[in-house]
């Protein structure tokens, strides 16, 4: 062993001399300050780079995808009979979704019909009382005249003495009482006729009351067939239960319009300086990794997404800090995307503000000319209007 360890120190000592080799050192300091130098360098271009190539767009990730959806809610209450879809069905505009159990909705209507047939007996009844007091009106009238002239016959022998005062009287008494009989039938005709009443239409207000009865009833029974309003896909229908209780006005099933989607896009407030409607826009979907669409700044939002929140934020307390705003834009897709788009789709959206924007163009006003010119007293009114375009 101790033969070996001159050996081993030799060998190490001559190492040492080849590493610590003044060539080596010269070789390692020439290399060290050039790449010192090409890490920033590096960096600094990329960075510039990166920079020129977005310097004239916005974009973000947090953008959704959105489609129309109507909830279908009955019209009526009743209990679930029968259930013809299910959860993403496609549908057609008029196919029957779902049916409430019809039968009380019948018993409804036959009722009310019922109602309907009764008014008109009844109205047929009244009508037939007030033609009988016409017919006894008329023989009032009759007995008046016969009276009439029995008195006046009366008081013609009166007066030549060719009869007596009890017979005079009696006349007398006739014709009074013919008088009150005349005027009983006339009420009774009133009383009869008041219920027929019109009311200035065409229609007795009894038979009309019972028809919009019967209208109703059977309204509500066609309510129990609930159909489709437009093309799209069934979803949320966990609700729908043969024999659950379903209650009019209470969402039971949705509908996805398809056929029409667009993007909205919750843009920082500090990058809507430039942003104007008609630019454009590159959308990619998380979902469909390199899938890119194009489309077009649609409309910028009337409010910020806090604005339009169920509870919005009270600024005026003494702990506010400044947060940093998402302004909703709505993206339209100028291409049909050959993959199904899904409502709520996360997207990446990045926004060439570089132009003005085919609605911008329209709107950029004139310089302002000098006092006196022909155009001078036109270049403030167009300067308002672009200003208001662009707020």
């Amino acid at each position: 062993m101790a033969d070996r360890d001159p050996e081993l120190n030799a060998a190490a000592r001559e190492t040492a001399a080849t590493a610590n080799s003044p060539a080596e050192t010269s070789n390692r300091s020439r290399w060290r300050l050039p790449l010192m130098l090409l890490v920033p360098l590096v960096l600094i271009v990329a960075g510039g780079a990166w920079w020129w190539l977005n310097a004239g767009t916005v974009s973000t990730d947090n953008a959704y995808v959105q489609q129309d959806m109507v909830s279908i809610s009955p019209e009526v209450s009743g209990r679930i009979a029968e259930v013809l879809v299910d959860e993403n069905d496609t549908v057609r505009a008029g196919d029957l979704l779902f049916r409430i159990d019809p039968e009380p909705f019948r018993i409804a209507l036959a009722s009310a019909e019922a109602e309907l047939a009764a008014a008109k007996v009844n109205v047929e009844s009244l009508t037939a009382t007030s033609e009988g007091t016409s017919v006894d009106i008329a023989a009032a009238r009759e007995d008046i005249r016969f009276a009439a002239d029995q008195f006046e016959r009366q008081q013609a022998l009166l007066d030549r003495g060719f009869t007596t005062r009890t017979g005079f009287e009696s006349a007398q008494h006739d014709l009074q009482q013919a008088r009150e009989r005349l005027r009983n039938a006339e009420a009774a005709q009133r009383s009869a006729s008041a219920p027929l009443g019109k009311g200035g239409g065409t229609t007795y207000p009894a038979i009309a009351a019972a028809q919009a009865r019967v209208d109703e009833a059977r309204l509500n029974l066609e309510r129990t067939e609930i159909h489709a309003p437009h093309d799209g896909r069934i979803a949320q229908t966990d609700r729908l239960q043969v024999g659950q209780q379903i209650v009019s006005g209470v969402p039971a099933v949705s509908i996805v319009k398809e056929g029409r989607s667009w993007i909205e896009a919750n843009f920082k407030e500090t990058d809507l300086a430039r942003m104007l409607p008609g630019q454009p826009a590159t959308v990619e979907i998380d979902a469909y990794p390199g899938l890119e669409l194009t489309g077009h700044v649609e409309s910028l939002g009337a409010g910020t997404g806090s604005e339009f929140s169920l509870l919005p934020a009270q600024n005026a307390t003494g702990n506010w800090v400044k947060v940093t705003q998402r302004v909703p834009i709505r993206i339209a897709l100028d291409e049909a995307s050959p993959r199904p788009l899904i409502a709520g789709l996360s997207v990446d959206v990045s926004v060439d503000v570089s132009g003005d924007g085919e609605a911008a163009k329209s709107i950029r006003p004139r310089q302002p000319q000098r006092p006196g010119s022909s155009t001078a007293q036109e270049a403030p009114a167009e300067l308002a209007s672009a200003g208001h375009a662009r707020r």
